[in-house]
């Protein structure tokens, strides 16, 4: 059966992790384009705040209060949805946060509840999204993924393991809803690095500030990325070329990547800030300090892309150009590899 999916000014769209970072910046641009919203978040202040600003704008928007790591949160968004517009036809499963330690620091309740937010949140929300698409018309199915969804890193392995496993439900889910010729997309979005309070809500376990490995990319190209997938089926979305070529690179030369990773990632993924003994985060619970913020803002040293070209032509041209590309973003990762202020002299 063909997946036909309606446009974003005729869609009911399910957001989770609404309140911050990419779920904030799709949210906006979705009540823009003239979407029907429901979002969600663990913090219910923030949600009331961002459902009146979108209102005031026209957007019809409806909120719950939900940890996507309970089950019986998750039903009631979609109960929200179902009671409030009648449908969903796209159901975006983004709420995620991240640990920054070596593996054998971090403590099993903090791995517990990482896995709990980014890899059940995703299996609870997918499943509760088939449950009512599948007999009302179908619509698309789009998990948060990363570019370690193919590749791991030192000092977050556990969100790394996470995004592995997101990435082996969703190509599971797009299998088996396609052999019983359900009317459903199922898209997994990587993202490379992106400026968003992503370093600000995760747990740090480190003696510095956490930070991210360049090149970091504008999450407005991650909004427009899911958008464009809630309306035309996608089955994988790389956002930023140096997601593709991190994926490329895994496959190709994985032993010469694991050396490259040992020697800069444990310079790149700290800042010269030391790490503050009453540092706050967001794995238990939500940061009200750091709600409602699109992005973190970077220094002058770390420039934030605001397009990808590799990633507005994969989503719209044949598979011919996104190959060309993708060649072109892993000669140009091995270039910025290659740079000495990415291998730790600084």
């Amino acid at each position: 059966m063909s997946v036909q999916l309606r446009k974003i000014d005729e869609q009911v769209m399910v957001i989770t992790g609404a309140t911050s970072g990419i779920g904030l910046t799709t949210a906006r641009m979705a009540a823009e384009q003239g979407a029907k919203l429901v979002l969600a978040a663990r913090n219910g202040e923030a949600l009331d705040q961002l459902a009146g600003e979108l209102r005031r704008q026209g957007g019809k928007v409806a909120t719950v209060t939900a940890d996507v790591g309970k089950p019986e949160d998750v039903e009631r968004i979609g109960q929200a949805a179902m009671e409030r517009f009648g449908r969903i036809d796209t159901w975006v499963n983004n709420a995620g946060i991240s640990i920054f330690g070596r593996n054998e620091e971090v403590a099993l309740e903090d791995m517990q509840r990482l896995f709990q937010t980014n890899y059940w949140g995703v299996v609870h929300g997918a499943l509760e999204a088939v449950k009512h698409m599948k007999t009302r018309g179908g619509g698309a199915i789009i998990n948060l993924g990363s570019e370690l969804s193919d590749r791991s890193v030192p000092l977050q392995g556990l969100y790394a393991a996470s995004k592995h496993a997101v990435k082996a439900f969703t190509d599971a889910l797009r299998m088996e809803l396609e052999k019983e010729g359900a009317p459903m997309s199922v898209t997994l979005i990587k993202p490379a690095a992106i400026d968003t309070m992503f370093t600000v809500h995760a747990k740090n376990y480190m003696e510095k500030e956490p930070a991210l490995p360049p090149p970091i990319y504008a999450p407005d190209i991650v909004a427009g990325a899911i958008l464009y997938a809630a309306q035309h089926p996608k089955r994988d979305v790389f956002v930023g070329g140096a997601s593709k070529a991190i994926s490329s690179s895994a496959f190709a030369m994985p032993r010469v990547l694991d050396k490259f990773m040992n020697a800069s990632m444990f310079d790149q993924q700290q800042s010269s800030a030391p790490s503050s003994p009453n540092r706050r985060d967001a794995l238990h619970q939500p940061d009200p300090r750091n709600e409602l913020r699109q992005r973190q803002g970077m220094d002058d040293e770390h420039h934030v892309a605001e397009s990808s070209a590799y990633t507005a032509v994969a989503l719209r041209k044949e598979k011919i150009l996104p190959a060309l590309l993708g060649a072109g973003a892993l000669f140009a990762a091995w270039k910025l590899a290659r740079r000495p202020s990415l291998r730790g002299a600084h």
